[in-house]
């Protein structure tokens, strides 16, 4: 069967982060969401997304196929149900649509003609921009015991302190030594080749990806994913890192989330709880106006290429898009448009001349190459989001 991945009614409540990647490549847990379907399901997904993305990731479509709304994360019972879908059956739970079959160029779909299968089983769903940090514990344990179910650990290192070492698992590769590891409150998941240098201090759960860094003394509270090839440093709490970012020095890092190649300046901090404990609003895109969120925690949500200057202070429930500059002192407002250059003082349009300039710098760091494809996204975002920006 070919499984195809779509992005569903929650794509516009996940910007930033969809600016730039379908839901389905949205990282959650140990695992991005597309990796969780492609390991329950044992085969590849391809995506149905804006049409600015299909280039990079394009929809594979054969006479029968399986769509998936890729808000949902992947659990047993809901992977039996997909698979066993027929012609003209669609999973449905609280009027939501979750599967369907579809055969190959079906483009009318009337679901009124189809077998409607409710599903009886909780599902996990990413369906706002601060359910990635707020869900992540879940999702950690979930995918904790996928990738590690009859697999052996790597031995942990005798200089660690550890507490719950059965929760403890370590890919082949990995580096550790005279660290704090306390997995009681949650599994501590540590990906190849990654590294948590000493006088660390991790309480799980903790997602630390392939060829990730976690830098001398650092202090981090779970649950928190650091995404693969990133770097970081200070404290950090229930945050979420897609990849290749990094915040390599001290300063607090918590209830946040951020995209890929973004960079934070030593003692960079952001606030996650409002003087009066009132519940936070955060940016949304749709109604152009801040929504609740229904947490009195929340912090910095940053999209992919962002970065800011050493000693930049964040407000509670902070948005920044895509490719943002921030530096300089006091608080920048509470949301920060794609492009914007600038800080607490005002801000100037990043036009896309200087963004093409760095951006390949920084992903050369990595051993990654900035596409074609890649350009072409970050200038569709760079035209969708001008409305945005006051100058």
């Amino acid at each position: 069967m070919n499984y195809i991945l779509f992005d569903g009614p929650s794509r516009n409540n996940l910007l930033p982060f969809t600016f730039t990647r379908p839901v389905a490549d949205i990282r959650v847990g140990i695992l991005t969401i597309r990796e969780k379907w492609e390991t329950y399901l044992a085969t590849t997904t391809t995506t149905v997304t804006e049409d600015y993305l299909s280039e990079k990731y394009p929809m594979v479509e054969m006479e029968e196929n399986i769509m998936i709304n890729a808000s949902c994360l992947p659990n047993i019972e809901l992977v039996e149900l997909i698979t066993n879908l027929k012609e003209n059956q669609a999973i449905f739970k609280d009027e939501e649509l979750l599967a369907f079959f579809a055969k190959e160029a079906q483009e009318d779909i009337n679901f009124d003609d189809f077998d409607i299968i409710d599903c009886p089983h909780d599902i996990l769903k990413i369906e706002h921009t601060w359910d990635i940090f707020s869900k992540n514990g879940e999702a950690i344990k979930d995918d904790f015991s996928l990738l590690s179910k009859d697999r052996t650990s790597q031995a942990i290192p005798a200089s660690n302190n550890v507490v719950a070492p059965e929760n403890i698992f370590i890919e082949k590769g990995a580096k550790l030594e005279f660290t704090t590891l306390n997995a009681s409150n949650g599994p501590i998941y540590i990906g190849k080749n990654a590294e948590i240098m000493e006088g660390t201090m991790v309480r799980g759960p903790l997602a630390l990806c392939e060829k990730g860094v976690i830098k001398l003394g650092s202090k981090i509270y779970g649950p928190t994913t650091i995404g693969p090839h990133s770097k970081i440093g200070g404290e950090v709490s229930n945050t979420v890192i897609f990849g290749y970012s990094s915040k390599g020095h001290d300063g607090y890092l918590g209830d946040s989330v951020l995209g890929e190649w973004c960079n934070l300046g030593a003692d960079t901090n952001n606030s996650n709880l409002k003087n009066n404990y009132a519940e936070v609003r955060l940016w949304d895109y749709q109604t152009q106006g801040f929504a609740k969120t229904g947490l009195q925690f929340c912090g910095l949500i940053m999209g992919d290429h962002s970065k800011c200057g050493i000693n930049t202070m964040f407000n509670t429930g902070t948005v920044v898009g895509v490719s943002a500059n921030i530096f300089g002192s006091g608080f920048p407002r509470n949301f920060i448009p794609s492009f914007s250059w600038g800080g607490s003082a005002g801000f100037s349009t990043y036009l896309t001349k200087k963004a093409f300039e760095v951006a390949p710098l920084v992903m050369e760091r990595r051993n990654v190459k900035f596409t074609e494809q890649d350009k072409a996204i970050l200038e569709h975002v760079f035209e969708e989001t001008k409305s945005f920006r006051r100058n």
